[in-house]
């Protein structure tokens, strides 16, 4: 349908036409949604296109629609299509476009684009950014927000009644005085429809009036795609481009984890402007180039890998494995676990674990810490919490780490508030609602583990308990070999005698962390004080790490986990080991007695 921008009236107030040319986008150029298209056509296409069955049954087809889902997730997009799909006049509004600094101004132009739409009847009607426009009343900060949404409900149910003939109630032609100019016909004829899509990543911030029956009362989500779905829109997209003939696009969706469709579609771009460098740096500059020196020139797997970046290896099997291979898992009839609580001292880097078992399964990871999802009004922090899950969910394959969870849910009952043990409760919802968290993997972390409310560690919650120990002599060899990887060196170190020395008894990895810190920290000095006032030339050697430095630093600094300390999380180690869901070794130890291999934390340091 052509575009038309002929001035209409609606109060007073001239308005430019709502009338737009859709994008040129059909279904086919949408790759990833399919089931979300079956729901399109049930819902838009078929009152559009066949508004006679639903007259004969006497049955009112849906008048709203709206679409959520995360920015980039193709909600315009989908609009445009459906638009291009029914033939129908297309009609876009903005937020921008009806807000406005005079009274009543906002809520005549609201009025004169649904009139419109309903005189061009059958249409469709697209809002974009919806909750720009019908935020909650109760939240509204201004008094014209509030009026918005009133004339947003009006005009919504002034759509059903404008086929029985008259005008809608508070339409341009109910408001246009005399000698002004209005559209002829602004009623829409009887058995025509208008559709009103709506679109959001917000939906939880738009007023409840509006999505009850006979508005908004059907909602599409748009998430974040599969892998398999990622494939098919990297398909789409590569459909214009020159790709060379081994063409992997499940390999390049299994890379991508949590992109959407404007990621993939910017993935794609980076990787054609890294073709085009590589074949300029190649060829060299020439004025032109011939058909035949175009004939072999192609998109690689390398330049598309080189924009995604590369995959970490694994990690840990009891955490990775069922993220990476979760085919595997499903094939022995193993149902996803429900999640695992990491506790010890502190220090023991039971947090990057956490972040290394998201990495080495190529999974997204969310970090929260306690504190927070906490907020002083009632039922902000229970919301903060769906929301949480729900970015979670679209997320999958995701990996959901509470870190400080003892702060998060501690025991219920005695000096605990009461917002707090409505956040415990909703986490308990969240956690039982399997079925709708499927690819969402829960990992936690605590020095308390004994505050925490007992009703997350059942089976079914947190019912997996992984004790991190402090490490022993070779685990505490490991983490300061990891930790003087990049660090100068003056000789040979002897690690593994320093590891197994009593001054390193009872040493964290951050323990350890700050021994190399204070190690390097004294060789600097040395360095500096040798080379006079005028400090280090840029010919002289840096200074560099020797044995003696590591031993004086071991010497100076104090363990963070004092004995009694130490002695506390050994007594609480044996008390839980008997609770149902922890894990015990082959050797009846839990696991967690033979440290972990360690993890580098030497960025942390």
């Amino acid at each position: 349908p052509g575009s038309s921008k002929r001035a209409r009236v609606a109060g007073g107030v001239r308005l430019a036409s709502a009338l737009a040319d859709p994008r040129p986008v059909f279904y086919a150029d949408l790759g990833g949604i399919e089931s979300v298209l079956e729901s399109i056509k049930e819902l838009v296409e078929r009152p559009l296109r066949h508004p006679e069955v639903y007259d004969w049954l006497g049955v009112e087809p849906p008048r709203g629609v709206l679409l959520h889902g995360p920015p980039g997730c193709g909600k315009t997009a989908l609009a445009n299509a459906i638009a291009n799909e029914c033939g129908v006049p297309f009609f876009r509004l903005s937020a921008p476009e009806v807000v406005s600094g005079m009274s009543g101004e906002s809520e005549a132009k609201l009025r004169g684009v649904f009139a419109e739409a309903a005189a061009a009847a059958p249409a469709i009607l697209f809002i974009d950014e919806i909750d720009a426009i019908a935020p909650k009343r109760e939240s509204a900060q201004r008094e014209m927000e509030r009026r918005i949404v009133a004339q947003m409900l009006t005009c919504m149910d002034d759509l059903a009644a404008a086929g029985s003939g008259g005008a809608p109630r508070g339409s341009a032609a109910a408001e246009a005085g005399p000698g002004m100019e209005v559209d002829e016909e602004v009623r829409r004829e009887p058995g025509k429809h208008v559709v009103v899509i709506g679109a959001t990543n917000r939906p939880d911030a738009i007023d409840a009036a509006l999505r009850r029956a006979g508005r908004f009362d059907r909602e599409i989500p748009l998430g974040i795609p599969s892998e398999e779905g990622r494939a098919r829109i990297l398909e789409v997209l590569a459909r214009p481009l020159r790709l060379e003939g081994s063409f992997d696009f499940k390999a390049i969706a299994k890379k991508t984890p949590g992109f959407v469709g404007a990621d993939l579609s910017a993935l794609m771009k980076e990787a054609a402007a890294l073709a085009v460098k590589r074949i300029f740096a190649q060829a060299g500059e020439q004025d032109t180039l011939t058909p035949a020196e175009l004939e072999g020139l192609a998109i690689t797997m390398a330049d598309v890998e080189s924009a995604v970046g590369k995959i970490r290896n694994e990690l840990d099997f009891a955490i990775t494995q069922p993220i990476a291979n979760p085919g595997i898992f499903a094939a022995m009839g193993l149902q996803q676990g429900a999640g695992v609580l990491l506790y010890g001292p502190p220090g023991c880097g039971k947090t990057l674990v956490a972040k290394a078992a998201a990495a080495a399964s190529g999974a997204n990871f969310i970090s929260i810490k306690g504190p927070e999802l906490l907020n002083k009004y009632v039922g902000e922090s229970e919301r903060a919490v769906r929301q949480l899950f729900a970015r979670a969910g679209a997320a999958a394959p995701c990996v959901l780490f509470f870190d400080e969870m003892d702060a998060l849910a501690p025991r219920r009952g005695g000096e605990t508030s009461q917002s707090s043990e409505r956040l415990v409760n909703q986490l308990l919802t969240e956690m039982d609602g399997v079925d709708g968290r499927t690819g969402v993997y829960l990992i936690a972390a605590t020095n308390r583990p004994d505050i925490i409310d007992p009703a997350l560690l059942r089976p079914g919650r947190l019912d997996k308990m992984l004790y991190v120990p402090l490490p022993d002599a070779p685990g505490r060899a490991s983490i300061l070999r990891a930790l003087t990887r990049r660090t100068p060196v003056g000789g040979p170190l002897d690690l593994d005698a320093l590891a197994a020395s009593q001054r390193l008894e009872g040493f964290s990895g951050a323990d350890l962390a700050a021994v190399v810190r204070e190690a390097c920290v004294a060789a600097l000095k040395e360095g500096l004080a040798a080379a006079g006032l005028g400090g280090l030339g840029p010919n002289q050697a840096g200074p560099l790490v020797t044995q003696r430095h590591l031993e004086a630093a071991a010497n100076r600094v104090q363990p963070s986990v004092s004995r009694r300390d130490r002695a506390m999380y050994e007594r609480l180690r044996d008390r839980l080991c008997s609770a149902r869901g922890h894990i015990l070794g082959e050797d009846g130890k839990p696991v967690g007695e033979s440290r972990p291999e360690p993890v580098d934390a030497s960025p942390q340091a």
